[in-house]
Formats: structure tokens, sequence, C-alpha cells
């Protein structure tokens, strides 16, 4: 088993995904309050009853779209070579995430800004983020040696998850573009290099 998601799970994420992206034009057009559940079901060609086997609330249905960064930074960070040190590849690997690679990735982290400019997705975003930073955890855990205090991998965990939700809420309050001085990417870096500079768990391994 390589623990490929199988057809039915992908096809299973792509309409959620498809459902997230709907919801995501909608809210940033006329807000997440204003919007109903059933606006975003009919702008998505599916029944509100398919709506809600997907979603339980409709401002969860951005959560897919707010989630694919961070699981693409965990994902690169699990493939990143075994002895390249743990703060240089959480860096690359958050770089890498934050940096759009072509125009839909740019009109998916405008989606992005504004969404974390509607207050009432403020819990979304949180949950988004705590799943992070679990899935996080487990690769942490994998990277470091045996015997590695538990605790030390949470904080670090918790730590380089926070540099890249307080990165992008900085960029989403502000008008700066998504490359160069401003851009996600580059308070992504900053942001981590700050918060995981005292951890000792990065200090052990450069």
């Amino acid at each position: 088993m390589t623990g490929r998601p199988t057809l039915n799970q992908r096809r299973r994420d792509a309409t959620r995904l498809d459902i997230a992206r709907t919801a995501a034009e909608l809210f940033a057009e006329r807000g997440a309050e204003a919007t109903t559940a059933e606006e975003i079901a009919l702008a998505a060609g599916i029944s509100l009853r398919t709506f809600y086997r997907y979603f339980s609330v409709k401002e969860d249905a951005v959560a897919p779209l707010l989630a694919a960064g961070g699981r693409r930074w965990v994902d690169q960070l699990a493939e990143a070579p075994a002895d390249l040190p743990l703060r240089e590849a959480l860096e690359r690997s958050a770089v890498a995430s934050l940096t759009p690679p072509d125009g839909e990735a740019v009109e998916a982290m405008e989606w992005t800004r504004s969404l974390l400019r509607d207050p009432s997705l403020d819990g979304t975003w949180q949950r988004v983020h705590a799943d992070s930073e679990e899935r996080l955890r487990a690769v942490l855990a994998a990277r470091c040696p045996g015997g590695t205090d538990p605790l030390e991998i949470r904080l670090a965990a918790a730590a380089a998850t926070a540099a890249i939700r307080v990165a992008l809420e900085e960029w989403a309050a502000s008008d700066a573009p998504t490359a160069g001085p401003g851009s996600p990417q580059e308070l992504g870096a900053r942001c981590m290099r700050e918060l995981t500079a005292g951890l000792r768990l990065y200090g052990r391994e450069g």
C-alpha cells in the first residue's frame, strides 16, 4: 500500500475545492455574512443537501482553499532532504508554499487576502491553522532523532505554524503584492527566522 488517495477520495477532494473556490469568490464579492449556503450551492452547481455533506456551516466552505498552502508547506517539508538543517528546511518549504507558481495560484492568494480581512471567518482561519499544526507536529517528530522531548516538538510546530499565520495576516492587512517586498514569502521567511530562533530543537540541528 502506498497511501495514495483512492479515486473516490480524490473526487471528493476536488469537489470540496471547487465549492471552496466558489464560496471564496462570493465571500470576496459580498462578505461571508451576506452570503448564504444556498447561494454557494447554486453557484457551485450542487444541491444544498450536497453542500451540507461537505461542510457543516457556510464559513467552513473556504477552509480547503485556506488550508491548501499549509498542506503544500508540510508536504514539502516531509520531502526535504533528511540532512538539511531543520530551520533551513522549514524556511525553504514555507517560502516555496507561499510563492504562487501561476496565475491561478495568484488569484487564489488574492482571494485569501479578502477572506482574511473578513472577521466572520476568523474561526475558520484558526481551525485551519490548528489542523496544520497537528500535521506539522507529525512531520517534525519523524525528522527528529529518537528520544527528542515531545514538548520541544510541539513548541516547534506551534512556533512555525504561527510564523506562517502571522506572515499571511500581515500581508492580507496590507496592499503588498504577491511577490517581492512585503509579499507572503518575504514575510514568511522573516517570521520563521524570528519565531524559531530561540527554540532548542532547531539549535541542535543548526
